[in-house]
C-alpha cells in the first residue's frame, strides 16, 4: 500500500471555539499529542498511516467543500467537518479531537473489513458510512417512531445522492460529539435523542440554507459560542439530576421521593417533553423543578416502593399458578383417593375445583390494588389516562370476583335442591371462557411469537389501543419474544420441571398432610396447658402445621430448577465438547492434531467471495471440524516438519510456553521439555516437545529386540504405528549423526570414517536391507554408549578425554558388534571404516586429536544436546510435566478449546476492533517492600505466605533471576526488589496483574498480524534466525538480555517472535485494540505524590497500548471548581506522560454509584466495535488472547432471531487454591459462571450481564444508556442492570466457553460474607426496580420463570428456606407448649403417620443439598466423574456444608432487611491475602445480628421444645426431627471460628474475650468508630430502622412480638403455677419483669451515686438486694409450689421478653431518645450483647481445651495446601526458619 502525499498542514490553526486548554500558538500541529493515530499530521512516520483506509476516512472528513463557514471563526484549510460542527454548536475542542480520531478509526477499520474490497481504496466507501449511520442512529429513529415524530435525518434510504455522503458524516459526527460531551447524561439515552433531534434540525436548516425569519440572515444554531453545548444543554439537565441526588439524602430517602437517572430518561418517552422543555431549553419548565413542594414533574414511568409485595407484583403469573395448583391439589386430595384422576371423576370434586377461578379473580384484584397503591404518585394532569386505568382495573377485578361468586353459589344452590347442576356449570364455564380470553390470546401469541414482535415494534395506534388495558406504554420491553425453535426448547425444559414439581408436591407434600389435618380438626376435649383465649384454636394449629409445608411448596421449584438445569447444562457441555481434554495425558493423544487445530481455528483462511455463511460452506466447515476432532483424513493426520503450518504452529506454541516461563509457572527445564525447538540440525521430521517423545525410544528398542528376524518394512510399519515413536527414532538418529559430525574435526580421517558409516546406514535403509546389514541385538549397547557421551556433554565442565574414550568405545561397538559386514581390518580400511595408515599417528589412538567441542556459549548447540540426551535417557512418560497445576490447567483448557466450535479467525487487519475498560479507584497497583516484609501478629509476612503457597513458582522465579544475572540470592531484596514486588503483585489481586493480563491482547495481536502477513520464506528464515539468535546471545532468555532490568521486569511485551516483525505489526495492533484504565483519582494521587500514581505511570511506560483516564479537579476563582475528563499516555519519544484529551465536565463525576460513573466518563476514550469490561480483580492469559478475534466474529452470527449484542465469556476463579474456604467459594462461583450461565443462554434465553468479563457491542450500548446503570442505591448491583437493559431493549446475550478470563474472589470468611451481603442487598434493591417489574411482565411465561429463579428468585427462596425453619420450629413450639401435641398423640391411633408427615417436612428442607448439584455435575464434566465425587467428599469432610449454610444465612438476612428497610450499600471487601486470625470482636460486629442472635433464638426454641414436647421424649425421634435445625444453629455459631485461622487456639481466644469486653465497655466518643466502641456499632446496626418507612416499622414490631410468646408459654409450665390455666398466671409473671427493671434501676442509681465516693454504701445496696432475693426465693419455696428448677426455667421465659422490648425500643428510638428510658435500653442492650458473646464463646472455649482440635481445624482450613506438600503450619504458627526471612 503506497503512502499518498498530502499538503503539509498549516501552523497554529487552533480553532477558537470550545477551548479547554492553553496551547502555545507557535506550536506546530505535528507536535500535538495524539492518542492512537496522528490524524492531524498524515505525513508522520507512523505505521498505522500506511493504510489507505485511514487516509480515506480523514480525507472524507476534510471534504468541507462549499459549506457555509461559521461566523466569528478563523477558518483554515486543515479544518474538517468536526471542526465545522464544533464551531457552529459550541463543542469543546478536545471533544472534537477525541471524536475525530474515534470516527476515523472506526470508518477505516470498517472499510478494511469490506468483502469484496472497494474498487477505490483511496476513498471512503458509502456503504461503510451508511451501515454505521444506521447502527449509530437506530435507537434515535426508533424513538422518533415511538413518539410519532418525523426523524430529522434528511437522507433518502432509496435514492442516493452525492451530497448524502457528507450529510451522513455530519449526522454521525454530530451524534458522537453530543455523546462525547454529555457526561452523566449518557445514562439517559433518550434525553440524548431529544438533544440530537433538535440539533439535527438546526444542522438541516444550515445545510439547506434556511433564512432566519427574525433576522433575515442565514439560520444559525440557537446554541453557539465557546463551550455553549456544555453550559446551555448539558449543565441544566446535569444540575437537575444533581439536585435530585441531593434530595435522596445520600440514598437514605425513599426512592419515591426523588427522581433517579431512569426517571429523568423516561420523561423523554412521552410527547410532553416537546411541549414542556422546548428548544432551547425553557429553564422555567417543571422538568427542572426538583423540590418536592414545587410543581415538579415527579417520578416518571415507575415508582420504586419498598415492600415484599413487589415480588408478587412483578411475577404475579408465577404466584397465581402456584396458589391455584395448591388449592386444586388440596381439594383433589381431600377425599384420599390413591390417584388424583380418580377424584376428578366425581362431579362434586370438579365443582369444588371451579372455585380456583374465584381465587384467581381475587389475586387479580390484589394485583390491581397493589398497582394502584404503589403507582398512584405517577398520576398527574399530564398522565390522567394512567390513573383511569388503575381505577378501572380495580373495579373490573372486583366485578369478576362478584360474577364468579354469584355463578358459583348458583351451582351449589341447585345441588342442595337436588337438581342437576349441569346448566349452572355450563354457565360458569362460559364466564370462565370470557375471563380467559386474554390468556388465550397470550397463548396464541406465544405459539406464533413473530406476530407479537411485529405488532409491538411497528408502533401502530390500534395496537396501543388494544394493549392499553394490560400494560403501560413504554419505549423498552417491546418485541421481546424469541423465535419458535428457542420457544420450544425452553418451553419443554419448564414443562418437564413443572410436571416433576407438581407431581412431587401432590404426592409427597399435600396428600400426606390431609389425614393429620382432619385428625386435628376433629380433635375434641383438648387439654390445653395454658389459658385459651379462642375455643376453636385447632384451626390455628392446623395452619401452623400447614405453614412450613406451604413455604416448602412455594420454594422447592428452585430445587427442581437446579436439578434439571444441572443435567441440561451437562448435556449442552458435552455437545460443545467441554472437558474432552482434561489433562496432559489426554493432550498427548491429540497433540498431533493440535497444530492442525491451531491452523484451522487461529489462522485465517482465504475464502472465495460470498461463500462464507452459505449452507454449503457451513456443511464443509462441520465436516472439517469432525475430521479435525478425530484425526480423520490426510490434512488433519500428519504434520510435516518443512510445512509452513508446522513453523507457524511452533512459533505460536513456543510463544505460549515462553509466556508460561515469564510468569514463572514453569522452570527452564520444563520450558525445554515443552517447547517445539527450531529445526537447526536438519531433522526431517517435526520435532515434537520432549514431553511427548519421552520413553518412546526405549520402547522402540524393546520392540526392536522382538522383531530381530523381521524384514525392514514390517519393523518400520510396527514402529510408525505410533507417530511420536517414529518421530523420536528419526530425530534421535539424525541428531546423533549431526552431533558426531559436529564434534569430530572436519578434514580428519575420523570425520571421514563417521561420514562413511552413516552413509552405509542411510544406504541400507534406502534399499530396505538395514536388518540384514546391522545387528539389532547390539542396539542397546549403542544406546548405552551414546547416553554416556551425552551425559559428558551436558555437564557444565566438559572433559574432552572422556569424550574421546567414549567415542572409541562407541566405534568399537558400532564396527565390531553392530555392523554385520565387518571382516578383517583391511576390509574395514577398504570400506573407509578404519584408519588408512595406523602407524602415521605416532602411537596416537583414534579420535584422540580429532574432537573439538563447540564453545560453552553456544547455547543453541547444547540445548539440542540436552534434548537428545532427554530423548535417549528418559524412561518415564513425563505425565507430571509441567509440575505446576495452573500451567497444566491452562494448557488443557487451551488445547480443548481449539477442538470446540469456534468461529474462523479473520486476518488481524480485517478483524473487528475492541477496547478493554477497567475501572480503578484506590486499590493496590503494586505491593511495596514494606507490605511484603511486614509481619502480622503471628509473625507471617505476605512475602513468606506467597513463597509458601506458591513454592514452585518462587523456585522458578529465583532460577530466572539467576539466569538474568543475579549472583547472590540476597540481591532479590536490593537490586532486584522491583522484580520481587512484581512477582508478588502478579499473585495478588492488583492492578499490575490486571494490566499484564489485558496487554496480552496487544502482544497476541502483534504476533498474529506478523503471521498473517509473513510469507513462507519469512517464517522459515525467521525460525532459523531465532535459533541463531539463541546462539549469539548465549542465553536462554534471548529476547530480554538487551533491556534494562527495570523495564524487562515489569512487562515482557517483547517476545521471541517480535524480533521477526517487519515494523507494521504494532501499528496494526494499536488500530485494533486499546486498553483504558479509568483511574478516577489519578490526578489527586499525582498531586499528593501517592506511590500508586508512580506505579500507574510505570504501567503506562511499559505498555504502549495502555491509556489512563481520570477526573481532574481544578480550582477556579473563589472556591469554584472545574472538573475534566482527562486521557493520558506515556510518550516513549519524549520520555514522559503526555495529556491527550481534556474534556470539561458539567460538575462532579459521582452523582450515583461511583463505579458506573467512573466507567462512563472513560467510555468516550475507548475505541472499536466492542468493549470488554474487566474488573480490578481479573487476569488474562496469552493463549486465550489469541482467540479474541474469533470471539468477536460471534457478532456476525445469529442466535435465534437476533444477532448478539453482549457476548458472555467464561471465567476461571484463580483464588481457589489458597484455602479450603477459597476453594468452596471458587467451586460455587465456577459452577455459576460455567454451567449456570450456559443454561441461561441456551436454552433458557435469559442470560444477563453478571459483571465481568463480558464483551459489549459498543455502539449498540453507547446509544442505549451505556454498560451499567448508576442511580444511587437502586443500582448498587450496577452490572446486572446492563443485562436487564440489554434484554428490555431487544438485545441478545450469548455465552461462549472456548475462551476464558481469570478472576479473583474473596478468600476470607469476613470478605466473603461482605461480598455476599453486597450481592444480597443488591438483589433486594432489584426487587423494587422497574427493570425487574418490566421483565416479569414483558417476557413470556416460561422466560419469566427462568428470569425469576436465576436472579431475585434465588435470593427470595434462600430467604424462604430460613423462614421455613423458623415457621417449622415456632409451630412445633406452639404445639408442644399448648398441650395440643400431647392431646393429638394420645387420641390418634395413627400417630406414626402424623410423625412421618412432620419428618417429611424435615426431609424436604434437606433437599436443599440439591443446590450443590450444579457444582458436582460441572466438576464431573470438566474433571471426570470419579474426580468430582472425590472432590465433593473432600469438601464435605472440610465442612463445606457448614460454610454454605452460613452463607445462606448471610444472603437471607441482607436480602430480607434490604427489601423491608433498605440500607443497601457498597461494602469494600478488600482483596488481600487472608491468613491472619480475626478477633472475636470483629466477628461479633459482622455476624451478631445476621447469625449469632438468630442461632441463639433457634437454639432456645429447640431446647424448650426438647423439655416440653411429648414427641421429644424419645431421643431418636427428637434427633430425627430437629437434626437439620441443630445443624443450622451450630453452623451459624461455629463457622466464624472454624474458618478463622487459629480459631480454636486457647490463648488467642482468651485475648479475644478480653478485647471483646474492652470493646463492649468502651464509651463512644464524638469521633469513635464502630471498631472502637460497642455503642457506636449498636447505633450503626439500627440505621436501617431510622430510614425505613411506616410499614417497615410496623412489620418490624410485629416480628419482634414473637419473643413475648416464650414468657406466655413457659410460665404455665413452671411449678409455681401449680397447673393453673388462669390468665392471672401470665399477668402475675409480668411482676418478675417489673422487679427486674426496678432492681436494675436501684443498682444503676447506687452505682452512679455511691460507687466512686462512698463505695461501702454501694456494696450495702448490693448486699440488701441479694438478701431480699434469697428471702423471696425461700418464701416462695415454703408457701407456694415453687421448685428450684423454676429459677432456670424462668430465665428461658423472661430473657426473650427483655430482648423483644429492646428491639421494639429501637424502632421507637426517635421518641425514646428524649427520655430517661433510652439510657436503660442502651445499658440493658449492652448486657444482652455480653450474654450473647459469652454464649457463642463457651462452645469455642470447650473445643479449644480439647487436645488436637486446633491442629484438626488448621488441617480442615488448609487441607488442599497440605496435600501439595506446603508448610501451612509454619504460616499459621509463624515458625519460620531464618533462611526464609
Amino acid at each position: 500500500m503506497s503512502l499518498r502525499q498530502r499538503p503539509p498542514p498549516a501552523v497554529g490553526g487552533q480553532p477558537p471555539y470550545g477551548s479547554n486548554r492553553s496551547r502555545n500558538p507557535q506550536q506546530d500541529v505535528s507536535e500535538e499529542a495524539y492518542n492512537i493515530i496522528p490524524i492531524h499530521n498524515l505525513l508522520a512516520d507512523h505505521p498505522s498511516l500506511r493504510y489507505p483506509e485511514v487516509r480515506a476516512a480523514a480525507a472524507a472528513l476534510r471534504a468541507v467543500g462549499e459549506l457555509r463557514k461559521p461566523l466569528f471563526v478563523q477558518w483554515t484549510d486543515e479544518m474538517d467537518l468536526l471542526d465545522w460542527l464544533g464551531a457552529f454548536f459550541g463543542f469543546q475542542r478536545d471533544n472534537v479531537r477525541n471524536q475525530r480520531e474515534h470516527l476515523v478509526l472506526h470508518l477505516a477499520n470498517s472499510q478494511m473489513r469490506l468483502q469484496p474490497p472497494p474498487d477505490n481504496i483511496d476513498s471512503l466507501d458509502p456503504a461503510v458510512l451508511r451501515r454505521f449511520r444506521r447502527k449509530l442512529l437506530k435507537n434515535y429513529t426508533a424513538w422518533c417512531s415511538y413518539l410519532g415524530r418525523k426523524s430529522n435525518i434528511w437522507i433518502s434510504e432509496n435514492a442516493r445522492r452525492d451530497s448524502d455522503h457528507r450529510r451522513e458524516l455530519l449526522y454521525v459526527s454530530l451524534f458522537l460529539l453530543i455523546w462525547g460531551e454529555s457526561a452523566n447524561l449518557r445514562f439517559v439515552p433518550e434525553c440524548i435523542c431529544y438533544i440530537f433531534h433538535h440539533m439535527a434540525m438546526e444542522l438541516n436548516r444550515i445545510l439547506e440554507d434556511y433564512i432566519d425569519e427574525n433576522t433575515g440572515r442565514p439560520a444559525e444554531p440557537s446554541i453557539s459560542g465557546e463551550n455553549a453545548f456544555l453550559n446551555k444543554v448539558v449543565k441544566p439537565i446535569y444540575d437537575t439530576i444533581s439536585a435530585e441526588v441531593e434530595n435522596s439524602k445520600n440514598g437514605t430517602a425513599p426512592h419515591s421521593a426523588w427522581r433517579n437517572y431512569d426517571d429523568i430518561n423516561e420523561y423523554f418517552w412521552s410527547k410532553r417533553c416537546f411541549e414542556k422543555l422546548k428548544w432551547p431549553f425553557d429553564l422555567g419548565s417543571n422538568f427542572f423543578v426538583t423540590t418536592s413542594k414545587g410543581r415538579g414533574v415527579g417520578k416518571t414511568g415507575f415508582v420504586e416502593q419498598r415492600s415484599f409485595w413487589n415480588l408478587f407484583r412483578s411475577f404475579d403469573k408465577l404466584w397465581i399458578m402456584l396458589i391455584l395448583f395448591l388449592q386444586a391439589s388440596i381439594i383433589t386430595a381431600w377425599d384420599q383417593d390413591e390417584f388424583p384422576w380418580q377424584a376428578l371423576r366425581r362431579e362434586e370434586v370438579l365443582i369444588r375445583i371451579l372455585s380456583v377461578f374465584i381465587t384467581w379473580s381475587g389475586l387479580r384484584f390484589l394485583q390491581s390494588i397493589l398497582d394502584a397503591g404503589m403507582q398512584y404518585s405517577l398520576v398527574s394532569r399530564e398522565t390522567l389516562s394512567h390513573g383511569v386505568r388503575l381505577v378501572l382495573k380495580i373495579m373490573v377485578a372486583a366485578g369478576w370476583i362478584i360474577v364468579f361468586s354469584v355463578f358459583y353459589s348458583r351451582i351449589w344452590k341447585q345441588k342442595k335442591l337436588g337438581r342437576q347442576a349441569r346448566n349452572s356449570i355450563v354457565n360458569f364455564l362460559e364466564v370462565v371462557v370470557v375471563f380467559l380470553v386474554p390468556e388465550i390470546l397470550a397463548l396464541a401469541f406465544f405459539i406464533i411469537p413473530w406476530i407479537r414482535n411485529l405488532a409491538e415494534n411497528k408502533n401502530w395506534r390500534i395496537f396501543y389501543f388494544l394493549t392499553w388495558w394490560f400494560q403501560s406504554r413504554t419505549f423498552v420491553g417491546r418485541g421481546l419474544r424469541e423465535g419458535l425453535v428457542d420457544n420450544i426448547k425452553y418451553s419443554l425444559f419448564w414443562v418437564a420441571v413443572l410436571i416433576t414439581k407438581f407431581a412431587f408436591s401432590y404426592f409427597l407434600q399435600v396428600k400426606p398432610m390431609i389425614i393429620p389435618t382432619k385428625n386435628l380438626l376433629n380433635l375434641k376435649n383438648v387439654n390445653y396447658e395454658w389459658h385459651e383465649f379462642f375455643n376453636s384454636s385447632n384451626r390455628f394449629a392446623v395452619g401452623l402445621l400447614w405453614l412450613p409445608v406451604v413455604c416448602i411448596y412455594l420454594l422447592d421449584l428452585q430445587i427442581w430448577y437446579s436439578i434439571y438445569s444441572s443435567f441440561v447444562g451437562a448435556g449442552i457441555g458435552l455437545l460443545e465438547h467441554i472437558g474432552e481434554i482434561r489433562n496432559m495425558q489426554q493432550l498427548r493423544l491429540r497433540f498431533q492434531f493440535f497444530a492442525s487445530a491451531i491452523q484451522f481455528n487461529l489462522m485465517p483462511e482465504e475464502q472465495l467471495l460470498n461463500t462464507r455463511g452459505t449452507l454449503k460452506s457451513k456443511f464443509r466447515d462441520a465436516v472439517n471440524r469432525l475430521k479435525l476432532r478425530y484425526g480423520l483424513g490426510t490434512p488433519f493426520k500428519k504434520l510435516e516438519s518443512n510445512q509452513i503450518e508446522a513453523n507457524k504452529f511452533s512459533l505460536i506454541w513456543n510463544e505460549i510456553i515462553n509466556v508460561f516461563r515469564e510468569e514463572d509457572i514453569i522452570s527452564d527445564r520444563e520450558l525445554e521439555l515443552l517447547e517445539l525447538p527450531p529445526n537447526t540440525w536438519n531433522v526431517s521430521v517435526i520435532r515434537w516437545p520432549c514431553v511427548l517423545l519421552s520413553n518412546e525410544l526405549l520402547l522402540a528398542l524393546g520392540q526392536a529386540r522382538e522383531l530381530i528376524d523381521a524384514p525392514d518394512k514390517w519393523i518400520w510399519y510396527k514402529m510408525s504405528k505410533n507417530e511420536y515413536r517414529s518421530c523420536a527414532i528419526t530425530e534421535a538418529y539424525e541428531s546423533v549423526k549431526h552431533l558426531l559430525l559436529e564434534i569430530v574435526k572436519r578434514n580428519t580421517e575420523e570425520h571421514s570414517i563417521v561420514t562413511v558409516y552413516f552413509q552405509t546406514i542411510d544406504n541400507s535403509i534406502q534399499i530396505e536391507k538395514f536388518n540384514k546389514m546391522f545387528n539389532l541385538k547390539a542396539l542397546p549397547q549403542i544406546h548405552g554408549k551414546l547416553k554416556t557421551l551425552l551425559e559428558i556433554l551436558v555437564k557444565p565442565k566438559k572433559d574432552v578425554s572422556k569424550v574421546v574414550n567414549t567415542l572409541q568405545a562407541l566405534y568399537e561397538v558400532a564396527v565390531r558388534d553392530f555392523y554385520k559386514g565387518v571382516g578383517s581390518i583391511d576390509q574395514l580400511r577398504e570400506d573407509g571404516l578404519a584408519p588408512r595408515n595406523p602407524d602415521s599417528s605416532e602411537g596416537g589412538l583414534l579420535f584422540e586429536n580429532a574432537v573439538v567441542l563447540p564453545d560453552i556459549t553456544d547455547e543453541a548447540f547444547y540445548r539440542q544436546v540436552r534434548r537428545l540426551h532427554t530423548l535417549l535417557s528418559s524412561n518415564d512418560s513425563m505425565h507430571n510435566i509441567p509440575m505446576n497445576l495452573e500451567a497444566r490447567r491452562r494448557i488443557a483448557f487451551f488445547s480443548n478449546s481449539l477442538f470446540m466450535n469456534i468461529p474462523h479467525a479473520p486476518q488481524v487487519e480485517k478483524m473487528m476492533t475492541f477496547s478493554v475498560l477497567t475501572p480503578y479507584y484506590n486499590e493496590e497497583v503494586l505491593y511495596n517492600k514494606e507490605q511484603l516484609r511486614t509481619e502480622n501478629e503471628d509473625g507471617v509476612s505476605t512475602l513468606y505466605y506467597l513463597q509458601t503457597i506458591y513454592a514452585d513458582e518462587w523456585k522458578n522465579f529465583l532460577e530466572r533471576m539467576r539466569r538474568e544475572g543475579m549472583a547472590n540470592d540476597n540481591e532479590i531484596y536490593a537490586e532486584r526488589i522491583r522484580d520481587l514486588r512484581l512477582w508478588a503483585s502478579f499473585r495478588g489481586q492488583t492492578l499490575s496483574r490486571t494490566v499484564r493480563g489485558m496487554m496480552y491482547y496487544y502482544r497476541a495481536l502483534k504476533m498474529l498480524a506478523f503471521l498473517d502477513s509473513a510469507s513462507e520464506m519469512d517464517i522459515r528464515e525467521g525460525s532459523r534466525d531465532l535459533a541463531s539468535e539463541v546462539r549469539r546471545n548465549g542465553s536462554m532468555d534471548r529476547f530480554s538480555s538487551e533491556r534494562q532490568p527495570s523495564t524487562r521486569s515489569l512487562s515482557r511485551t517483547d517476545s521471541a517472535v517480535s524480533m521477526l516483525f517487519k515494523g507494521h505489526e504494532h501499528g496494526t495492533a494499536l488500530m485494533k485494540y486499546t486498553y483504558v484504565v479509568a483511574c478516577q483519582i489519578y490526578g489527586s494521587q499525582k498531586a499528593k505524590k501517592d506511590p500508586r500514581a508512580e506505579e500507574i505511570l510505570c504501567l503506562m511506560k511499559e505498555n504502549e497500548a495502555l491509556r489512563v483516564a481520570y477526573v481532574d479537579e481544578v480550582s477556579s476563582g473563589r472556591e469554584g471548581k472545574e472538573y475534566y475528563s482527562v486521557l493520558v499516555k506515556y510518550d516513549q519519544e519524549l520520555g514522559r506522560e503526555v495529556e491527550i484529551y481534556r474534556v470539561r465536565l458539567p460538575g462532579p463525576l459521582k452523582l450515583g454509584e461511583g463505579k458506573p460513573e467512573n466507567q462512563n466518563h472513560a467510555l468516550i476514550f475507548t475505541r472499536g466495535d466492542a468493549v470488554q469490561t474487566i474488573d480490578m480483580n481479573q487476569d488474562n492469559y496469552f493463549e486465550e488472547a489469541l482467540k479474541m478475534r474469533n470471539l468477536l466474529e460471534e457478532y456476525k452470527r445469529t442466535y435465534g432471531i437476533r444477532k448478539p449484542t453482549l457476548l458472555g465469556v467464561r471465567e476461571h476463579i484463580f483464588t481457589g487454591s489458597v484455602s479450603s474456604l477459597a476453594w468452596f467459594m471458587s467451586a460455587q462461583e465456577t459452577s455459576f459462571v460455567t454451567l449456570g450461565q450456559r443454561v441461561l443462554a441456551n436454552p433458557l434465553k435469559v442470560r444477563m450481564h453478571y459483571g465481568h468479563p463480558d464483551v459489549f457491542d459498543r455502539f449498540w450500548f453507547l446509544t442505549r444508556g451505556g454498560i451499567s446503570k448508576a442511580s444511587r442505591v437502586i443500582n448498587i448491583s450496577e452490572d446486572i442492570f446492563a443485562g436487564f437493559n440489554c434484554t428490555l431493549r431487544g438485545g441478545n446475550v450469548t455465552h461462549h466457553e472456548y475462551i476464558q478470563v481469570g478472576k479473583g474472589r474473596d478468600v476470607g470468611l469476613n470478605q466473603i460474607s461482605m461480598f455476599e451481603a453486597k450481592v444480597a442487598s443488591g438483589n433486594g434493591e432489584q426487587v423494587l426496580s422497574r427493570d425487574v417489574y418490566r421483565l416479569g411482565h414483558r417476557l413470556d411465561f416460561f422466560r419469566m420463570l427462568s428470569f425469576f429463579y436465576t436472579t431475585v428468585g434465588f435470593f427470595f427462596n434462600t430467604h424462604m428456606v430460613i423462614l421455613t425453619v423458623y415457621v417449622f420450629l415456632w409451630g412445633r413450639l406452639y404445639l408442644a407448649l399448648s398441650g395440643l401435641e400431647a392431646s393429638a398423640l394420645a387420641s390418634d391411633t395413627n400417630s406414626n403417620k402424623a410423625l412421618a408427615t412432620i419428618l417429611n417436612q424435615q426431609f424436604i428442607i434437606q433437599l436443599g443439598v440439591f443446590t450443590a448439584l450444579p457444582m458436582i455435575v460441572e466438576n464431573s464434566l470438566e474433571h471426570g466423574f470419579l474426580g468430582s465425587i472425590w472432590d465433593f467428599i473432600t469438601m464435605m469432610l472440610q465442612l463445606s456444608s457448614v460454610f454454605y449454610t452460613f452463607s445462606m444465612g448471610t444472603r437471607a438476612h441482607y436480602f430480607g432487611r434490604t427489601i423491608l428497610h433498605g440500607g443497601a450499600k457498597y461494602r469494600a471487601t478488600g482483596r488481600g491475602f487472608v491468613v491472619e486470625h480475626k478477633r472475636f470482636a470483629e466477628n461479633y460486629r459482622l455476624y451478631a445480628r445476621s447469625h449469632f442472635v438468630k442461632a441463639i433464638e433457634l437454639g432456645l426454641i429447640l431446647i424448650v421444645y426438647a423439655c416440653y414436647s411429648p414427641i421429644a421424649k424419645g431421643t431418636l425421634v427428637y434427633i430425627a426431627l430437629t437434626i437439620t435445625s441443630w445443624f443450622l444453629v451450630v453452623s451459624w455459631i461455629m463457622a466464624p471460628f472454624v474458618f478463622n485461622p487459629s480459631g480454636f487456639d486457647w490463648l488467642k481466644n482468651v485475648y479475644d474475650f478480653d478485647d471483646f469486653m474492652a470493646w463492649i465497655w468502651n464509651r463512644a466518643g464524638v469521633f469513635s468508630k464502630s471498631e472502637q466502641s460497642w455503642e457506636r456499632w449498636w447505633y450503626e446496626e439500627q440505621d436501617h430502622l431510622r430510614t425505613t418507612g411506616f410499614l417497615g416499622k410496623v412489620l418490624e414490631i410485629a416480628l419482634d412480638l414473637r419473643f413475648f410468646f416464650f414468657q406466655y408459654g413457659i410460665v404455665y409450665q413452671l411449678g409455681i403455677s401449680n397447673h393453673s390455666k388462669s390468665v392471672a398466671v401470665y399477668l402475675l409473671s409480668w411482676i418478675c419483669v417489673i422487679v427486674a427493671v426496678v432492681v436494675y434501676l436501684i443498682i444503676a442509681y447506687a452505682r452512679d451515686k455511691y460507687a466512686a465516693k462512698a463505695h461501702v454504701y454501694y456494696r450495702l445496696v448490693q448486699f440488701l438486694l441479694i438478701i431480699s432475693g434469697v428471702l423471696v426465693i425461700v418464701a416462695l419455696w415454703e408457701f407456694t409450689s415453687f421448685k428450684f428448677l423454676d429459677l432456670f426455667t424462668s430465665m428461658l421465659a423472661f430473657l426473650p421478653t427483655g430482648w423483644g422490648f429492646i428491639l421494639i425500643a429501637q424502632v421507637f428510638r426517635s421518641f425514646l431518645e428524649k427520655t430517661f428510658i433510652w439510657k436503660i435500653v442502651v445499658s440493658v442492650a449492652r448486657l444482652y450483647d455480653i450474654m450473647f458473646g459469652v454464649i457463642v464463646l463457651v462452645p469455642v472455649a470447650i473445643l479449644s481445651w480439647a487436645p488436637g482440635f486446633q491442629s484438626m481445624q488448621t488441617r480442615i482450613l488448609f487441607n488442599d495446601a497440605f496435600s501439595r506438600g506446603l508448610q501451612i503450619f509454619q504460616i499459621v504458627t509463624g515458625k519460620k526458619s531464618k533462611a526464609d526471612l
